[in-house]
């Protein structure tokens, strides 16, 4: 059945002009040179969230690290995590390799080429589970983002919200019935690269636009009224404690974040959560339990990193060990500050190791 959204729409001009635009007008991205559906699979987690720019080198490295599938899902999961170091979101990268050893277990070590199957895989959604189908396989099957979203919602002058779940739903809808049936890896990435370079949050380039002429929003004079999209809420705040604390040998303690939730097993300094006023009292705590007497010393840096649904502020001290007998476990241990670096660590830790090592220099 026909959505009523292409109605008297000409599909046909706009799946021409789209994909002729993009042919002729792509970037050239590291990505965009394979046809190899795990290096597209790759890619495609790691744009999630994260700017084209900062994923190239990423990227890169990452394909020189696992070049194939088989090579990611036999990795060692700290050097997977390392490698991924700085990009965030690092269930991102858990799911990705957990995803390709089910390749390897329940398909013969091949990426699925069926929504049904792929979308089996851990961590692929239905847009990644569109983009690899489109772009790997030529398959007919829409991927549906933000970017792909908001070019339709003003090509198409859908004012539903582009945030609630049934919109998303609707755009995938519509797409099985727009997509260019010949060329659907140019069409989808051509409405992910007109959303990315020309129709883009905000004043959008519409007199260079490609499809300008169908454009159902530019006619009316409402490109920058769309898409429509309720706000997030603002991020929760949360105070922590990070301590440096050196042993004899001048070697200091990392520890191990818990399995699951937000960065989960990464490295970092010992961290307590605690309001500013009750920080020395919550260190000296959370030592008594590690079995390691501390002898603290001043607040040396305060890191703030946000996240998309929390603001961490950490104030950073420093510290020596007396007694150690309780520090040593799989989850925790002394290291070099040289050999920091071996170690996977969130952001806001990489923060302090920086200005460690600065204050090691200046010393």
């Amino acid at each position: 059945m026909s959505q009523p959204y292409v109605k008297d729409f000409s599909q046909k001009t706009f799946q021409v002009a789209l994909v002729e635009w993009f042919h002729s007008q792509k970037r050239d991205l590291p990505w965009r040179q394979t046809s190899d559906p795990y290096k597209i699979w790759v890619s495609e987690i790691m744009l999630q969230q994260t700017r084209v720019d900062t994923v190239i080198p990423y990227y890169q490295a990452f394909i020189r690290q696992f070049p194939t599938l088989f090579d990611l899902a036999k990795a060692d999961e700290d050097a997977i995590l390392k490698a991924w170091e700085g990009l965030g979101y690092y269930s991102r990268v858990r799911n990705l390799q957990k995803a390709t050893q089910q390749v390897l277990d329940q398909f013969n070590g091949v990426v699925p080429d069926t929504r049904k199957e792929i979308s089996s895989l851990k961590g692929v959604g239905p847009y990644t589970a569109g983009a690899i189908l489109s772009i790997a396989y030529g398959k007919p099957e829409p991927a549906v983002d933000g970017n792909v979203m908001r070019v339709l919602a003003r090509v198409l002058l859908v004012n539903n919200d582009i945030a609630k779940p049934a919109t998303r739903k609707l755009f995938e809808t519509i797409l099985y019935e727009l997509i260019h049936k010949d060329d659907p890896s140019g069409f989808n990435q051509g409405l992910m690269e007109l959303g990315a370079l020309i129709c883009t949050p905000t004043s959008p380039g519409c007199l260079i636009c490609p499809v300008q002429q169908v454009c159902r929003a530019y006619s009316a004079g409402k490109q920058d009224e769309l898409p429509v999209k309720t706000k997030k809420k603002k991020p929760k705040a949360k105070e922590l404690a990070a301590t440096i604390i050196r042993n004899d040998k001048g070697e200091v303690l990392i520890e191990k974040r818990p399995d699951n939730g937000l960065l989960a097993r990464l490295w970092q300094f010992p961290m307590v959560e605690a309001k500013r006023d009750e920080q020395v009292t919550a260190i000296h705590e959370q030592f008594a339990t590690y079995d390691i007497s501390l002898k603290l010393e001043d607040k040396v840096q305060e890191v703030e990193h946000a996240f998309s649904h929390l603001k961490w502020t950490i104030d950073v001290y420093e510290g020596t060990a007396g007694d150690q007998s309780g520090a040593y476990t799989v989850e925790r241990m002394w290291v070099e500050i040289e050999r920091l670096e071996d170690y996977a660590f969130p952001v806001s830790h990489q923060k302090i190791i920086e200005a460690l090592k600065k204050r090691q220099q200046y010393s």
